[in-house]
């Protein structure tokens, strides 16, 4: 699959590095991949290179402080920096690069997020998320779990991000490091009732009414940070889409498991993948 690397501008001077899979001269539709907290483009290349062979044209990318090169020490960088600069950037990009392609999303958890967060969100044909969910630490299971993550964001990941200027994702095992402040606004959502709708400063309700637009919101039945009831807090708030919601279980997979995480590894590539692609060209049929 052909893939071809770009540099992408944010409005604050910062620089994107992104992969294009497929080729435009043959795409059906541009699908941005928007990763989730902590994940890199390279766990989106697979499914990336999947949908380019379904004709689509599919763009992956890091959040800054994420991708290699901008260490999460040196980035000033908070969930709202992600969604307002570097996703804004990407979908502007996308929009005015390839005027003539009906622009799609995938969100992953946080990714999903982002869609109800930017104002660029307007631009997008129908967006699906996936495993984006209000990450309330009430909704964690088994309890287990929850005490586990409740460790890691109420006390190990603020004092990490206090005390060496970032938290060493890696080194703790959630993946990649992450900036000092992408912590303490994910510490602080956790506990409040409906997660960053509750902080004054993110207006969250209020964007979130802008999107107009088919929304798939996608879950899965062993995901333990993101249960049904998460999700559906989450993909209520996109008030003026039509939102359609589906739960995967392992069943729905021969058996392989899923979680959080699971659904972009080509074990799931002739089960769970077509039911996405399916859904994305269906969109981009019923614009035409």
């Amino acid at each position: 699959m052909n893939k071809h690397t770009h540099a992408i501008t944010c409005s604050d001077g910062f620089v994107l590095r992104a992969s294009l899979f497929g080729e435009a001269n043959q795409a059906k539709a541009l699908v941005l991949l928007n990763p989730a907290t902590g994940v890199t483009e390279r766990m989106y290349a697979a499914f990336a290179s999947y949908l380019a062979e379904q004709g689509f044209l599919v763009l992956t990318y890091n959040y800054r402080g994420v991708q290699v090169g901008t260490p999460a020490k040196a980035v000033d960088a908070g969930f709202s920096t992600w969604a307002d600069l570097d996703v804004e950037a990407v979908t502007h990009w996308a929009a005015e690069r390839f005027p003539d392609l009906p622009l799609l999303a995938v969100g992953h958890s946080f990714g999903g997020h982002a869609l109800g967060l930017c104002h660029s969100s307007r631009l997008l044909t129908a967006a699906v998320t996936i495993a984006s969910q209000a990450g309330c630490l009430r909704f964690i299971r088994p309890t287990r779990e929850r005490l586990r993550v409740t460790a890691l964001l109420k006390l190990i990941g603020p004092l990490c991000a206090r005390l060496l200027g970032y938290v060493p994702g890696r080194r703790l095992g959630i993946g990649e490091d992450l900036p000092a402040r992408v912590m303490l606004e994910w510490c602080r959502w956790t506990s409040l009732p409906r997660y960053f709708f509750d902080d004054p400063g993110m207006h969250a309700v209020e964007r979130f009414r802008r999107p107009c637009m088919p929304l798939l919101a996608i879950g899965f039945s062993d995901d333990p940070w993101a249960p049904a009831e998460a999700i559906d807090l989450m993909s209520g708030h996109f008030s003026n889409c039509v939102v359609e919601r589906r739960e995967y279980a392992p069943a729905d997979s021969e058996g392989q498991a899923i979680g959080h995480l699971g659904f972009f590894r080509d074990r799931h590539a002739h089960t769970l993948w077509p039911q996405v692609s399916g859904w994305l060209a269906q969109q981009v049929q019923e614009r035409n």
